[in-house]
C-alpha cells in the first residue's frame, strides 16, 4: 500500500482557485485580502484537512508564538496564580507557554533559560531570585521580569512594595503595638520587594521605635521557618505587632504564636503580604496587602509584547496595592 500524500499548500490553493502566494498570504496574515478569498482558502484548507507546516512559518515570520516564563515555584499562592493569569493573558494575544519552575536553583534556572533560548522563543517573562546569569543578558531577546531586578535593560512590574510596606506598618500602630517585628526575605536580593523592608524601617522609626527583622531564605523549608519563627518569639516575648513580607509567613507566625500562648488579635496583631485569591479561600480572616496579580501578569504580558514589536520607549511600571481588612490586625 503506497504511503498517503501529504497534503500541501499548492493542492490548497488549486482547489481554492488561487495562486500559491494568496494561498499563502491568507495562511500569514499579510496583506490585503478580501472576505471572499479569505474563506475560499480556508474552506479548501478544511476539505483537504491541511495542516500548515509550522515550523516552515515560523523561519519565514522569524517567530514562533512561544513565550518562556520562568519562576521560583508555583507551589505558592501568589506565583500559582501569577502564572496562571500570565498563561491566559499571552493565550488571548496567541501565545504558547513554555513555563520553568526554578525552584531557586541557579543551576536549574540557568538550564531552563538554556533550554527556552534553543526553542527559540520569542520573549522570556521571569520572576525567579537568581542573579547574574549570562543568558538574561541576550541582545535580541525581549524580557519582562516581574518583582526582580534581572539588569538595566530589563523592564520591572511590580506591585507598590514600598506603600504596601506603609500602610501595613501604620496599620500595626494605629491599634497601638509599640514592638513591631518585620520578616523578609535576603536582603542580597536586588528586588522592589526590599522597598517592603525599607517603608517598615522608616514608619516605626519616625514613630520612635527600633526597627527588628528577622530573615527567610527562599528555600527554607516549612519547618526552618517554624523554628525561626519560634526563636523570634522567644527573643521578643513582648512582640506586639508582627508584619510579614508574605501570606504563607503570617500564616505560620498565627500557628506558632498559640504555641506561645498568644492569642491573634487580642495579644498580637499580624499583617501579610501578597492577598491571592487561594489564601484568601483558605485564611480569610487574615488582614493583608493585597497585590494586583491579575493586572500585573495584564501589564506584563503587554509590556512584553511591545517590546516583542520593537517598540521603544518602554519602561518598568509599579501598580498600586489596597488593604484587605481582615481580623488579624
Amino acid at each position: 500500500m503506497s504511503e498517503k500524500r501529504r497534503i500541501k499548500l499548492e493542492d490548497v490553493a488549486k482547489e481554492a482557485g488561487v495562486s500559491k502566494t494568496t494561498a499563502s498570504r491568507v495562511l500569514n496574515h499579510r496583506g490585503y485580502l478580501s472576505e471572499k478569498t479569505i474563506k475560499k482558502v480556508h474552506d479548501a484548507m478544511a476539505k483537504l484537512n491541511y495542516r500548515p507546516n509550522s515550523i516552515a512559518r515560523q523561519l519565514y515570520k522569524q517567530e514562533t508564538n512561544f513565550v518562556g516564563l520562568i519562576f521560583p515555584t508555583v507551589n505558592n499562592p501568589f506565583f500559582g496564580q501569577l502564572t496562571a493569569e500570565l498563561e491566559k493573558n499571552l493565550y488571548k494575544k496567541g501565545y504558547k507557554v513554555l513555563l520553568g519552575d526554578s525552584e531557586n536553583d541557579p543551576e536549574k534556572e540557568e538550564y531552563y533559560l538554556q533550554q527556552l533560548l534553543e526553542h527559540q522563543v520569542d520573549g522570556l517573562i521571569v520572576g525567579a531570585h537568581n542573579q547574574g546569569l549570562p543568558e538574561y543578558h541576550h541582545p535580541n531577546l525581549p524580557i519582562v521580569s516581574i518583582d526582580r531586578t534581572v539588569n538595566e535593560d530589563v523592564p520591572i512590574v511590580s506591585s507598590d512594595n514600598y506603600q504596601g510596606g506603609i500602610m501595613a506598618t501604620q496599620r500595626l500602630i494605629d491599634l497601638g503595638c509599640r514592638h513591631i517585628i518585620h520578616t523578609n526575605g535576603p536582603t542580597t536580593l536586588a528586588s522592589p520587594t526590599q522597598n517592603r523592608r525599607l517603608a517598615y524601617e522608616y514608619t516605626v522609626k519616625a514613630n520612635h521605635m527600633k526597627p527588628i527583622i528577622y530573615y527567610t531564605s527562599f528555600n527554607s523549608s516549612i519547618q526552618e521557618k517554624i523554628l525561626l519563627f519560634q526563636k523570634l518569639f522567644r527573643e521578643h516575648p513582648n512582640v506586639d505587632g508582627i508584619f510579614a513580607s508574605n501570606d504563607i509567613d503570617a500564616s505560620l507566625i498565627i500557628k506558632v504564636a498559640h504555641q506561645f500562648h498568644k492569642e491573634v488579635p487580642k495579644d498580637l496583631k499580624v499583617v501579610g503580604y501578597d492577598g491571592a485569591d487561594v489564601t484568601q479561600l483558605l485564611f480569610p480572616n487574615l488582614t493583608t496587602i493585597q497585590q494586583p496579580i491579575n493586572e500585573i501578569a495584564k501589564t506584563a504580558v503587554n509590556i512584553l509584547e511591545a517590546r516583542i514589536n520593537h517598540q521603544k520607549g518602554i519602561h518598568s511600571v509599579t501598580i498600586p496595592v489596597t488593604f484587605h481588612n481582615g481580623t488579624t490586625a
